[in-house]
């Protein structure tokens, strides 16, 4: 049954991956025929076909292998310089860049000459590009704000779970109080655990990271207001500086690190509760703010990942997961024994983070990424402003072409990145806590 159940979860995760793809690729293809550019294949996934079927001028079909998809537009780049569409050199670097310009005419048929990519005003390129992933986040959206309104957020609340019977420092790593260590602040006020704190030196609190900081800036006395069996109580209390984990700007903790400063001892209740329209949007900016600073971390997590990989080391929480890792928590969820409702709330977040990702990576400006044809289009309208200003001839359009060589950088560059990553998610995995 175990088995069944994981394979049950993986399969939901591909389903759930092959609908972002699809998702995707409709952005783009939705808005390139209203362009009126010719697209003659959309397909998710890479590698044999294993389905398709014609549907006027294009062929939709499902690949083999579901580690992406695309949609091929007819003249996504310019002819050459000489104006033809081919040409052969003994360079390595100008057969990349006539291969690529190649293969944007393939399939060229009479008529198309009105409806190449390139031949589009550049805001309509523009448009058709940054489509498929505005599609992923907008997918993102509905999935967080659906599961947020809904089924609530597990998030740290003012709540107390325990409150410490001695003064540990944190940095110590223990729980277990020794001979001579004083009492805690909490315990010595009278705070009891399910206290729910409302206010911190007459100052009304309901959120954890609000709460955390105040304790943390104050040292000496101070009150603590609290919900208590349906009353309000108002107790005193002395707070002590301590060595505590440094905090990570959000209401957790950065992993190894600790800084010096006020203490009242106890740790705080984790609960499920539904958010407000206006406070998933603040939700939602938190989790932008997250991603973007993964994004911005990943060279710097590569070190780590390959000794995980290679040397047997610690997993990082957060270190990089990729498709294959994600398929794998997704089994594992599906095998624990929890409520069906918390194992379909994984499941949509896990689709809404998947999304997310595609939509920030997707957006940055590196060809062959759609972010590197954003940015070559968006530089094309400079260019020919800046001419018409000065008046000066029209340079033509952008060949993003030429940019090829640097475009199989990056791309080996994210494909040896995968491998990595594929190779830790499963020689080391990242395990459900």
């Amino acid at each position: 049954m175990t088995a069944l159940m994981t394979v049950l979860g993986i399969l939901i995760f591909v389903f759930g991956l092959l609908v972002s793809i699809a998702w995707h690729e409709l952005g783009h293809l939705s808005t390139a025929k209203l362009f009126g550019i010719r697209v003659p294949q959309y397909m998710v996934g890479f590698g044999p076909t294993i389905w398709s079927r014609h549907k006027g001028e294009t062929e939709y079909g499902i690949k083999a292998i579901p580690m992406g998809g695309y949609i091929r537009m007819i003249g996504m780049f310019p002819p050459g310089d000489d104006g033809k569409i081919t040409a052969r050199s003994t360079s390595p670097f100008r057969s990349m860049i006539e291969d690529a310009r190649s293969a944007a005419y393939e399939e060229l048929q009479p008529g198309d000459e009105s409806r190449l990519f390139y031949t589009r005003k550049p805001w309509k390129r523009v448009i058709v590009m940054f489509a498929g992933p505005f599609m992923n986040l907008v997918l993102a959206l509905a999935v967080f704000f659906g599961v947020w309104t809904t089924f609530g957020v597990n998030q740290t609340t003012t709540k107390i779970a325990s409150v410490s019977p001695c003064v540990i420092q944190q940095s110590e790593k223990r729980e277990v109080c020794k001979a001579g260590d004083p009492v805690a602040p909490a315990k010595a006020a009278g705070l009891r655990a399910d206290d729910r704190i409302v206010a911190f030196n007459g100052r009304a609190v309901s959120d954890w990271s609000v709460l955390q900081k105040r304790i943390r800036d104050t040292v000496g006395p101070a009150t603590v207001t609290v919900e208590r069996d349906g009353q309000r109580l108002t107790l005193p209390v002395t707070l002590i500086e301590n060595r505590v984990a440094r905090t990570d700007g959000h209401g957790g903790y950065v992993k190894g690190e600790y800084v010096t400063a006020g203490w009242l001892g106890f740790s705080p209740k984790n609960e499920t509760t539904p958010l407000t329209f206006g406070q998933s949007v603040s939700h939602m900016g938190e989790e932008v703010d997250r991603s973007l600073e993964g994004l911005l971390k990943l060279p710097a997590k590569i070190p780590g990942l390959w000794n995980a990989a290679f040397d047997g080391a610690e997993r990082e929480p957060d270190s990089p997961m990729g498709i294959v890792g994600a398929a794998r928590i997704s089994g594992e969820i599906a095998t624990l024994d929890i409520p069906a409702t918390d194992r379909l709330v994984f499941f949509l977040q896990l689709v809404g983070y998947f999304n997310l990702s595609l939509f920030l990576f997707n957006m940055l400006p590196l060809l062959p990424l759609d972010g590197g044809h954003i940015a070559g289009a968006l530089w094309e309208s400079v260019r020919r402003t800046v001419a018409k200003v000065f008046r000066r001839p029209d340079p033509g359009p952008f060949d993003v072409a030429k940019l090829m060589p640097a475009a199989y950088v990056v791309a080996g560059v994210f494909v040896c990145f995968t491998l990595l990553v594929l190779v830790a998610d499963v020689v080391n995995p990242i395990k459900i806590t």
